[in-house]
């Protein structure tokens, strides 16, 4: 199968790239420089040079290859409303080039974007409403359902030895303040799965999914904030402490709502359908290996 992926440089991007290659797909990656251009041919891709701001550089790769995966999105964060703008706007690109055939758009969404509330959240779970979160992939793919297939992949925490999500960002606060900080008791989760782990959920989607259909990357149903504190403090030399909810806001500045909410969520349903059984590292076990430069 011959597979567009966007953000095909990034962390998940080069790992999907590198599954897909390895299990005989034709790849074709997008790339804005040349060094991104470079990187994805060691890898045995294909280059189609365009951004996510040129949306004719979408259409033109959509339309020449068999199934989209779109991964592509800016995490600057003090720019997260317009950033969930140009998202839907490059979806919509995609969606309207696969118009009308029997070609799949597989987009990327989180875990953590759903409705779900005091309870691990499923792939039944509708995402939450665009009004409590700018940034909603889920519903901009959906618009197109009846269309051409439609499936979306959630993430929960991603990792590795180098990366790990939102945990990377809580280790640059950590080494500012001078100290790791849970809120409360630390008992609230993030849900988590390794790298591999999640690329491989991808490949498995491309031949599965019919219709519309949600998968959840979650290897990890929840690993309390605690736990994960307790591993970044011996890490970087620092000490961990409770702080207070109201005091959230003052240590973690815009990831306050995400250090503060349990983030479980569930893969039954995406073992089931997928057959997909993760093997990868835990998250506290890549944590613990981290390159603490």
């Amino acid at each position: 199968m011959r597979v567009f992926v966007t953000g095909a440089t990034g962390f998940v991007g080069t790992a999907v790239v590198r599954e897909l290659v390895g299990a005989k797909h034709e790849v074709l990656g997008l790339a804005r420089s040349d060094a991104g251009a470079e990187a994805l041919r060691k890898l045995g891709a294909q280059v189609h040079r365009g951004e996510m701001e040129r949306l004719e550089t979408l259409a033109s790769g959509a339309r020449e290859a068999d199934a989209v995966i779109h991964l592509a999105f800016s995490h600057d964060f003090s720019k997260f409303a317009e950033n969930g703008a140009a998202e839907r706007r490059a979806i919509a690109a995609l969606g309207e080039a696969l118009s009308g055939t029997k070609k799949l758009l597989l987009v990327t969404s989180g875990t953590g974007l759903t409705s779900a509330s005091g309870r691990p959240a499923t792939e039944d779970d509708e995402p939450a409403s665009s009004g409590a979160v700018p940034r909603a992939p889920e519903t901009a793919a959906r618009a197109f359902e009846g269309r051409m297939r439609v499936g979306v992949v959630r993430l929960p925490q991603v990792h590795d030895t180098i990366k790990a999500g939102l945990v990377s960002m809580m280790i640059a606060i950590a080494r500012e303040k001078g100290f790791v900080a849970y809120v409360g008791d630390g008992s609230s989760c993030f849900a988590a799965a390794h790298v591999t782990d999640v690329a491989r959920v991808y490949r498995l989607a491309l031949d599965k999914t019919g219709g519309f259909a949600r998968y959840h990357a979650v290897a990890e149903e929840g690993v309390p904030m605690r736990a994960i504190c307790d591993v970044l403090a011996k890490g970087l030399g620092l000490p961990v402490r409770s702080i207070a909810p109201e005091d959230a806001s003052s240590y973690f500045g815009w990831m306050a709502h995400f250090a503060s909410h349990d983030m479980r969520a569930s893969s039954d349903a995406t073992r089931r359908v997928l057959g997909w059984s993760p093997t990868g590292p835990t998250l506290v076990e890549d944590l613990s290996k981290l390159a603490w430069v």
